[in-house]
């Protein structure tokens, strides 16, 4: 039997039969699955494709596998407080935790603390990367979802304070999930909240584009890779699915069943906690307090296979599958550091345990050309300019503008000549 491209990866908080587990997105049966402990929701992620990381519930510390190992010990990495959300992102390079109402960012290689976001008012409900690991969106508790640039977090000068590149806050109650597309910093991105209304928004320019008013509060939400559909978990149960391909659709609409590809999923019977959607598109994954995992079929809206679980399905997905999930003898390629809990460790005593030094270039030997951070957060706001409205317009006005600065600039040219030959002849004159 061949490897699956992709799996199922989901978790409940009861954790009696094991923490989390790998099915069979096809057929529903389990391939492989995790022991010890339970995972909250939000809060399990792959790293790198090596490790499965996930956050114990209620608890300060978060639990961690090799994806490969049968029965095996998970690893505990200790936290600075109870994480309520947590997401790896996908180059392997960073691990995101919302601990309260801050956001902690990790370096993998080193394990150390790179900063500590505190933006948000209340508890961080959701965070999530996009695919191309430039950015990363966070959802709280406070009803802001917050739209992060990596490169200006991950930054060498300590002095300044990192700020969202985008605030949205047209929420008016908690935020409950977050899902970003395709195409890194030109992705949508969706967001889900109590207040009844699932939010589509562009990454580079924090616009809403599209807001769809539903009769119940909604606790999950997922696009397809084409963005044709937008999936909405409901807090009855029903799984909503809002065409995106409508020629009627308005910025603002309330949801009603259609011809147009507006339908229902019904079959759980309580609120839906998570969803994901294959690559192709043609199924849809759901985990609800009914302690069911379910597959459906999106064309038909039947489900093929459902999953019992011994308690409410805090976290489920359908993954690429990883290359050493079916390679017994495989290991990681790089340890798992110990995660430092302190901005500076060196100062507080707390070292990253991985025998690694970190190196800092002085001020004096820096290459003048600029960092590597630098130069990508350059790139990414030439490409999100390209999608700016103010680089557009009709190239007449442009040319008229052009010419109107140019005249500026002579007449500057002359007040300094002007000036100049003035002070001239103030210095030159006999006394």
């Amino acid at each position: 039997m061949s490897a699956p491209v992709e799996v199922v990866l989901s978790a409940d908080s009861a954790g009696q039969l094991f923490n989390c587990a790998v099915f069979d997105p096809h057929s529903g049966s389990e391939f492989l699955s995790y022991r010890g402990g339970n995972t909250s929701s939000r809060s399990l992620t792959v790293l790198n494709g090596e490790y499965i990381l996930g956050a114990q519930l209620g608890k300060n510390f978060i639990n961690v596998w090799e994806i490969q190992r049968k029965d095996q010990l998970q690893q505990k990495i200790v936290c600075p407080g109870i994480v309520t959300c947590l997401s790896a992102s996908p180059d392997g390079l960073y691990v995101l935790a919302g601990i309260a109402e801050a956001i902690y960012l990790w370096e993998m290689s080193t394990g150390n603390l790179l900063a500590i976001l505190s933006r948000h008012y209340q508890d961080v409900s959701c965070i999530r990367f996009t695919d191309d690991s430039s950015h990363f969106v966070s959802g709280g508790k406070d009803n802001l979802a917050l739209i992060w640039n990596l490169s200006s977090v991950v930054q060498l000068d300590s002095s300044r304070t990192p700020e969202p590149r985008h605030i949205l806050s047209r929420h008016s109650l908690p935020i409950t999930d977050i899902h970003c597309g395709l195409m890194g910093p030109q992705a949508r991105v969706a967001t889900a909240s109590l207040d009844q209304t699932v939010k589509v928004w562009e990454i580079s320019s924090g616009e809403m584009l599209l807001s769809v008013l539903f009769d119940v509060g909604i606790m999950s939400v997922t696009l397809d890779p084409c963005e044709y559909f937008l999936f909405c978990g409901g807090s009855d149960g029903n799984i909503f699915q809002v065409s995106l391909c409508s020629t009627s659709l308005s910025r603002d609409k309330t949801f009603q069943t259609d011809s147009d590809g507006n339908q229902v999923f019904k079959g759980h019977r309580n609120l839906v906690t998570c969803l994901s959607v294959s690559m192709d598109g043609t199924l849809l994954l759901s985990g609800s307090n009914d302690e069911t995992v379910r597959m459906w079929d999106v064309q038909s809206k039947q489900c093929i296979w459902s999953i019992n679980h011994k308690g409410p399905v805090t976290n489920a997905a359908i993954i690429p599958a990883p290359a050493n999930m079916f390679l017994a003898d495989s290991h990681p390629a790089v340890p798992l550091p110990r995660f430092s809990r302190h901005l500076n460790p060196s100062e507080q005593g707390d070292t990253t345990g991985s025998g690694g030094v970190c190196l800092r270039l002085g001020a004096n030997t820096q290459v003048p050309e600029g960092t590597y951070l630098e130069k990508a957060d350059e790139l990414y706001s030439l490409m999100c300019a390209v999608t700016d409205k103010s680089v557009f317009g009709d190239g007449e006005n442009t040319k008229v503008r052009v010419s109107e600065l140019e005249e500026e600039v002579k007449t500057l040219k002359k007040i300094n000549k002007d000036l100049y030959e003035f002070s001239t002849q103030l210095l030159t004159k006999p006394n």
